[in-house]
């Protein structure tokens, strides 16, 4: 399964790449807007971070204003990803920058029948909102159990189920066994992963073990 971090802070997705962990990063409007930056400033200095895809989301509501947004989008960088939304102008999009060989994600889905429309239309990622539907006592997880089940009826689909709104450790982990392609993860969220209390009292017993030995390795 692929890493994605959801964010637009320059320093989280460089402390992540540091680690190795990283495949990717998404973006939105809103993310870019916390950064108080410009966002095609943004966009490129995440593409020179990281060498996966970056989703970059198009802000128009209408077709043409989408495709002349993505002519800007896709000349910053090669692994720029158009980032679209599941509307009919969205899909068309979609449609048109993938007959052109761009990646496509494919955003706000929230039913099975939507997913089916992003493969159809080619998108590259489909990223269903797991967080979002479970705030609405919707089973989020469910979901993407039931988009990597019929995308494996269709070989001809080349669409990744991208797991995003993930909220905590235990989405990550769920989306893992529903067979999502890769989850896109706040920061915070993807460092909890490393959190175990056992782990840290196993190191804290080889470490007073090892001190009391008073050898060095070094």
């Amino acid at each position: 399964m692929k890493f994605f971090v959801d964010t637009a802070d320059v320093t989280e997705i460089k402390e992540l790449a540091d680690v190795g962990l990283l495949d990717g990063v998404t973006t939105n409007p809103s993310l870019i807007a916390k950064s108080g930056r410009k966002f095609l400033d943004v966009v490129a200095e995440i593409c020179e971070i990281v060498d996966g895809p970056v989703s970059a989301e198009v802000t128009a509501p209408d077709f043409d204003t989408m495709m002349k947004e993505a002519a800007v989008l896709r000349k910053i960088a090669d692994n720029v990803a158009i980032k679209v939304p599941m509307t009919r102008d969205g899909i068309k999009t979609c449609k048109h920058l993938a007959d052109d060989g761009v990646k496509v994600n494919v955003t706000l889905v929230f039913s099975a029948a939507q997913a089916i429309l992003a493969a159809k239309a080619g998108a590259a990622f489909v990223s269903p909102f797991v967080g979002r539907l479970d705030d609405i006592s919707h089973d989020g997880i469910m979901l993407i159990e039931d988009i990597v089940s019929i995308y494996g009826n269709y070989p001809e689909f080349g669409t990744e189920v991208l797991a995003a709104s993930i909220r905590h450790p235990m989405h990550v982990i769920q989306s893992a066994q529903a067979g999502a392609d890769v989850v896109t993860v706040p920061a915070k969220a993807l460092w909890q992963l490393f959190n175990h209390p056992l782990t840290d009292k196993g190191l804290a017993g080889f470490e007073a073990d090892w001190a009391k030995s008073g050898q060095s390795i070094l």
